[in-house]
């Protein structure tokens, strides 16, 4: 009984609500708009999982920290057109190599996993049907 408590409770801690800055409403809604720059790539990080909501998990594209995603929020990232490393920080750092077009939206479904003493994460290239449904579902978050 006493592991089943230990266990009920880790489970809540995990789907609390971590606290990340939040982007401006204007700017979620023109991010929602899903119109890359034509000359550049947007790059839409999103983790629309209420699972490990008590978690925040730094982003990074090219080594640059973008900012931190939690429960059913995004990051979006404008990069000139190429190949770019995503990036996970959490339990565990996960990276995703992409190669993105110019004018073109590419979507990242950041997965949270159970890990030993603090959540893990994966990084999912997703269609781009499957991307903007979760984008929808989620708020954009603000810069760290």
């Amino acid at each position: 009984m006493k592991k089943l408590a230990g266990v009920l409770a880790l489970i809540g801690i995990l789907q609390g609500c971590a606290s990340v800055p939040m982007g401006d409403s204007v700017a979620d809604s023109e991010m929602k708009r899903f119109v890359a720059p034509t000359d550049m790539s947007r790059i839409y990080i999103y983790r629309n999982e209420l699972f490990g909501g008590g978690i925040k998990m730094n982003v990074m594209v090219d080594g640059r920290v973008i900012g931190a995603t939690s429960a059913h929020t995004y990051l979006v990232a404008d990069v000139p057109p190429g190949a770019h490393t995503i990036a996970s920080d959490a339990e565990n750092l996960v990276m995703l190599k992409i190669d993105t077009q110019p004018g073109k939206n590419v979507y990242i479904w950041q997965e949270v996993k159970m890990g030993l003493g603090y959540a893990r994460s994966r990084l999912h290239l997703v269609s781009e049907a499957e991307g903007k449904k979760g984008v929808l579902e989620t708020k954009l978050a603000g810069a760290l």
